[in-house]
């Protein structure tokens, strides 16, 4: 897949899944912005790619503020000249039914899930624009296709707005040769999913859910990302791609 030499951005990049793309990209001759609050990680992540002699810069970015977006989008754009992918791979769940969750809990994850996309995009489409075209991948979910019952409520309508966000962004700008695509991991097996499946239960339920039998894998997940962002994806638009092993076909 050919992403040589694009410039591109990826939020919550400094660990889990961000951190997975950011080296898949690395490896295949993208230059990388790695945008996230975690200070260490993002400082360690950039430290060892450019010691495999990539290209990848760490930039602190608070996903949430419109002030910091503008800032980081414009100095980015300063040293590079360009935006060619923009990946809005920032996320949290706050594990609780809707019943026991507070307004201010659901807040906090729109404001996360949904306003980092919804200002990442916002701040990206000019420079796209005046450039000729580029690429924006929104990570959403599983969940933000179908109703999960093991998944909190708030989390969904999270990703179900990213979903729709996505393909009113591909479906204005695409003239333009702006294309914005997202991406759909079921459970991926992280050190955090590992935890939680300690409990027998909840690890047996996510895998019968699943046809072929298994988690999907960061580099599952890294792969999507790095088609979409590919000269290959070139006539991908507004497409809500699964990467769940079979789950939404069920």
């Amino acid at each position: 897949m050919n992403v040589k030499d694009k410039v591109i951005l990826i939020t919550g990049g400094a660990g889990g899944l961000g951190a997975e793309m950011v080296q898949l990209l690395c490896e295949n001759g993208a230059k990388l912005y790695i945008l996230d609050l975690d200070v260490q990680k993002g400082e360690d992540l950039e430290k060892r790619m450019r010691e495999n002699s990539y290209s990848a810069t760490f930039l602190k970015l608070d996903l949430t503020s419109e002030e910091a977006w503008q800032g980081v989008i414009a100095r980015i754009v300063q040293q590079a000249g360009r935006i060619d992918v923009l990946v809005n791979n920032a996320g949290i769940n706050i594990r609780k039914p809707i019943e026991e969750m507070s307004m201010g809990e659901f807040s906090t994850m729109m404001s996360v899930n949904v306003g980092s996309v919804f200002l990442g995009t916002k701040y990206v489409l000019p420079v796209m624009r005046r450039q000729g075209g580029g690429a924006i991948i929104n990570t959403s979910s599983v969940c933000g296709l179908i109703g999960h019952r093991y998944t909190p409520e708030a989390y969904t309508t999270t990703k179900g707005a990213v979903t729709l966000l996505t393909k009113a962004i591909a479906s204005r700008y695409g003239h333009e040769n702006i294309r914005c695509n997202s991406i759909h991991p079921s459970t991926v097996d992280t050190p955090l999913v590992q935890e939680m499946f300690k409990d027998p239960v909840k690890k047996q339920q996510r895998l019968d859910e699943v046809p072929l039998g298994r988690l999907a894998t960061s580099r599952d997940v890294a792969n999507a990302v790095l088609y979409l962002a590919s000269d290959e994806a070139a006539f991908i638009n507004g497409i809500a791609l699964p990467v769940d092993g079979g789950v939404t076909c069920c």
